[in-house]
Order: C-alpha cells, then structure tokens, then sequence
C-alpha cells in the first residue's frame, strides 16, 4: 500500500511541477502581446457602444492572461462519466434536503416568480442546484474568476473558443456599462458562466430580470433575480404552465419502439405505461421515448418542458437531471427503475465517509463533499488495488466495507 501511494504521489509531484512551468512561463512570454491585444481590442469595444470610461475600469489590473483558463480550457477529462455516475453527484439526499430548504426560506418570492413566469418553482430550485449548488459556488475562491480576465484570455489565446470570448466579453462590458453590477463583483466561471444560475453574459443580457425592484439585475448577489432570470429564459423559449417535463415509463419486453414523437395516448397504446401504473393526465400531449441507460435502465417519455429545459443546457443528462431533482424536492418520489451501475449503490452520507477514509490513508485530498469525480475516483481506484480488489474506481459499498474494517 506504501509503495502504490508513494507512485501516486510522485505522479502527482510530476504533474502539478508540469503545471506550475507552465503557468508560470505563460504571463512572462504573454504580457506584452497580451496588452497588446487589450490596447488593440478597445476599438472594437467602442465600435459597440463601451465607453473608454467603462473600458478602463473593466481592464484595470489585468495585464497578464489567466493561466488556469488556459489549463482548463485546454484539459479534456480521460474518464466519460457513465450515466450513473452524472445522476448519482446530482440527484441525492443533501440536493433534495436543500432544495426542499430553499423552497421555504424562498416561499414568498418563489410565489411570485411562479406567478409572473409561470415556470414550477421546483424546476428553479432544480435549475439553482445542477448549476451553484445553491449558491455555495459562488463562495469558491478557486472557481470564481474575473469574468473580464476570463474572457479576454480566451479571446487572446484559445483559437477555438476566440470567436465566443470576444462577443462574450463585449456583453460583459455591456452589462459593467448598464450599471447592474460593478468590475468587482463580476465573476464568474473560467468560461464566463455567471451568478446563481450561471448565464454567459449574452443570455444574461436577453433573459435577466430586476425581480426584487432595486434597479439592478443582479444574479450573483439576489437570489429573486437569478431564479427570475432562470424563469424568464424558461418562459420566452417556451415552457408550458402547469405541464411536466415528462414521465418515467415501463416498456413491454422484447418489442421496438418507433423514433420521434406521438402522443401519449398512442405509447399507451403500443404497451409503454407510466411508472406505478397512474394515468397520463394529458393523453393528447405528444412524447418522445427516452432510454439513456439501455433498455434495462429506465425509460421516459419526454414532453415539450423536456426540450425546453434543453435551451438551458443542450443536453438529454443535464435536463433529466433537472426534472427529477425537481420531482424529489416536490416529494413526488424517485424512480422506479434504478440506473444499472456494476457495484451497490452508496448513500450520500456513506460517499462522505468514504472521503474521509480514502483522505485518512493519504489517497484522496480534495474536498470531502460526497461528489465522486475523478480525484476520488483515482483514489478509490489505488486503494482497491492495494486492497486486492479490481481497481474500477466505482464508490462502492464493498470498498467502503473493507475499509471500515482497517
């Protein structure tokens, strides 16, 4: 065990002094050409409409890249999440608790977003979790950039995202000039993600809502602000009151299922039925079959609201995700079927302590927050090894057994 620890680390030695030649050679070769670019890029802004006022104050003090852009933006992960593995760090114990939590505390302002937006305040509370954790991101020195910073980088020195950075960072400028929020408080993701419900600044500037009347859109600071703006996107790309996103269905062994959509009624008539045997409410409504985990994993039919949640994030996961966090905050109850996953299922609790005994031995030293990425899974990985076990990573009951017993 000591010797396959001593490997990690050094490994890891090897990697972070790779990282830090390169993040420290980046600023003393980039400089100059990165002021460059910054004189050269203030036409451009004013050909926009930015002030050489709002200029200024936007870039005072940035004078050098940002390395840790440039090291995520470039960093592609080796490890493809399964299906599992994306749910299972989205929808558990602590982001259902919470969620139920915030839609208390928030219940008067939740109300009249509801009301004006008429988009299920659950879905915002779900939205609130997959993208800030509730805000807890926003707290995250590590992760929370200077948006201005961010986006000149990538501008200047990603050829792939420099098209996207340049029209972001002019909508960034746009919204320093408007007033809704000042040059210090305009942070964001290394790709310029911002506030609670996470907007680039060109979606911020066509969605973003002054809910609480101060004069100011502020998402990163007013909680009624960022769910309002989360709603207000929702509402113009089309969400439908009072409708679902969709409904975990059971389908008939060994049949095939047509491509597209039709109505429910029509499902229901070729054998597919809605999980815990209840009625559709709207047989008319039309669905698309979904099965994201093969055919013995759940199946879904996924109505308009599904698509829409899409617009927030162009991806099947990130809205199934949404709509059942939604579901289990609003006590609607979980799925049916479970995920196929190779291993027993840990709670959320377990995941923690998991952490804490992988960080014990010295294989783990990140942040002990129940969230299996790829730091714990690495760790899991060397110490079932060490433990004479198949090194798959997976956060299993069986790992946690065997090292409870050390």
């Amino acid at each position: 065990m000591f010797q396959i620890k001593i490997r990690i680390r050094t490994g890891a030695l090897a990697a972070a002094m790779v990282l830090a030649s390169s993040m420290f050679s980046l600023p003393a070769f980039a400089d100059a050409g990165f002021q460059k670019w910054v004189a050269g890029f203030r036409s451009v802004a004013a050909q926009s409409g930015i002030s050489r006022t709002t200029y200024d104050r936007a870039f005072r003090g940035v004078d050098a890249p940002d390395p840790e852009v440039l090291e995520k933006a470039r960093f592609q992960p080796e490890f493809t999440a399964p299906v599992w593995d994306y749910f299972d760090n989205r929808v558990h114990e602590e982001s259902i608790a919470v969620g139920r939590q915030m839609a208390r505390q928030w219940k008067p302002w939740l109300d009249r977003i509801e009301s004006r937006f008429g988009v299920d305040r659950h879905i915002l509370l779900a939205i609130w979790s997959m993208e800030s954790n509730y805000g807890e991101i926003l707290k995250n020195d590590k992760v929370m950039r200077n948006v201005v910073r961010s986006l000149a980088t990538l501008a200047y020195a990603d050829q792939r995202r420099a098209k996207f950075a340049r029209q972001q960072l002019i909508a960034a400028l746009e919204i320093l000039q408007r007033g809704d929020i000042d040059d210090s408080h305009l942070t964001g993701s290394w790709a310029g993600a911002m506030g609670h419900t996470q907007f680039i600044p060109t979606s911020y500037k066509a969605y973003a809502v002054d809910m609480d009347g101060n004069g100011r859109r502020d998402i990163w600071s007013s909680v009624p602000d960022a769910l309002a703006t989360a709603a207000n996107l929702l509402r113009q790309n089309g969400w439908q009151t009072g409708k679902t996103w969709g409904y975990e269905v059971t389908l008939p062994a060994g049949r095939k299922f047509p491509g597209g959509s039709m109505s429910l009624a029509k499902w229901e008539g070729i054998g597919v039925v809605r999980a815990r045997n209840k009625p559709f409410p709207s047989p008319s409504d039309n669905a698309e079959l979904k099965v994201l985990d093969g055919r013995e994993g759940p199946a879904f039919l996924m109505t308009k609201n599904f698509f829409v949640l899409k617009r927030y994030n162009n991806a099947d996961k990130y809205a199934l995700a949404v709509g059942l966090l939604a579901d289990e905050i609003a006590g609607h109850g979980g799925l049916v079927r479970d995920w196929n996953r190779p291993f027993t299922k840990l709670s959320f609790d377990e995941k923690q302590e998991l952490q804490k005994h992988l960080s014990a031995l010295g294989y783990y030293d990140g942040k002990v927050d129940g969230k299996i990425g790829q730091g714990s899974r690495s760790a899991i990985a060397a110490v079932q090894q060490a433990l004479g076990m198949q090194p798959d990573g997976h956060p299993s009951k069986e790992v946690l057994s065997r090292l409870r017993k050390r």
